[in-house]
């Protein structure tokens, strides 16, 4: 029996044996020559990977399972296409390994060789629930912020800079803008979030979707923080074909470029396609990394 219609159209065959060639890397230049920024201020930071679909076989020939997260360092050349990893981690259900450290060491060195930098590798059994906790995102949620406003927010085909300039004073959803306003007044950190972050997978041009968390200290009082144009920005990657990594790189620049911050970190924690979540951050300085995390929706 054949399947017919749009599920029917293209199929992929998964390696049943060891395949660390089927890994292919992307450069990351090539998101970074359009954003058209500081390299060296761009590869600041980690790309936390998170697997769900991990299996082996003992030399028993019985299989196991397990999570597994891959540190990823923003310094790398290289990151990988989701789908050759997940082809990768697939070529893994079949072969024998002496030891969950065997596997986590092959898998380093894989990645390792395949994205020219030092990849760290670490398993989670099944019932490590403290290991990969479910959190919150700090700071201020900005999705209500033009709830007050009669303007209709136009699809852009790429992201929009210009929107995070004030084009007036006006307080849309006031209560949004005035605990982003405590924020600013009491002289520490200014953190907020979204959950409207959305892209294209250029490869797919399938959709991502991801929760945004940036925070800044030290901005340039010329340009004031408006939660409505924060949202707007953000509503302006929605039909851009980007990478995760390419899209919290240009928000990191954009940011950086119009609010000056002394300080600066932008992650986005992205659902999971094919078993394999996806989570960009990047900092202005590395002692500001914050440890891995995952959110309800992942």
């Amino acid at each position: 029996m054949s399947i017919h219609g749009i599920l029917g159209e293209q199929t992929t065959d998964y390696p049943t044996h060891y395949s660390p060639e089927t890994l292919y890397p992307i450069a990351r230049s090539m998101g970074r020559d359009v954003i058209g920024w500081q390299d060296d201020k761009l590869a600041v930071g980690v790309d936390w990977w998170h697997a769900f679909e991990l299996s082996w076989l003992t030399p028993q020939g019985i299989s196991q399972v397990a999570m597994a997260r891959f540190s990823i360092p923003a310094s790398s050349p290289f990151i990988v296409e989701s789908k050759s990893l997940k082809l990768y981690l697939n070529s893994l259900n079949f072969t024998e390994f002496a030891s969950w450290h065997a596997v986590e060491t092959q898998i380093a060195a894989d990645l390792s060789t395949c994205l020219q930098a030092e990849v760290t590798v670490k398993l989670f059994a099944l019932d490590d629930a403290p290991s990969l906790l479910i959190t919150e995102p700090s700071g201020i949620g900005i999705d209500e912020a033009l709830a007050d406003s009669q303007e209709k927010v136009a699809l852009s085909l790429h992201p929009d800079a210009s929107l995070l300039l004030a084009t007036d004073d006006r307080p849309l959803n006031s209560e949004t803008q005035q605990a982003l306003s405590s924020q600013m007044q009491a002289g520490g950190p200014v953190s907020f979030y979204s959950n409207l972050l959305r892209s294209n997978c250029p490869v797919t041009n399938q959709p991502d979707w991801g929760t945004l968390l940036v925070t800044m200290t030290g901005m340039n009082s010329e340009h004031p923080i408006y939660a409505a144009n924060i949202l707007r920005y953000i509503l302006s990657f929605r039909q851009h074909n980007g990478f995760h990594e390419q899209c919290v790189e240009q928000i990191f620049a954009d940011l950086s470029q119009y609010y000056q911050p002394e300080t600066l970190m932008v992650r986005a924690w992205y659902t999971r396609r094919g078993g394999i979540d996806i989570n960009p951050c990047r900092v202005s300085d590395m002692s500001l990394l914050p440890t891995p995390s995952r959110l309800i929706r992942q």
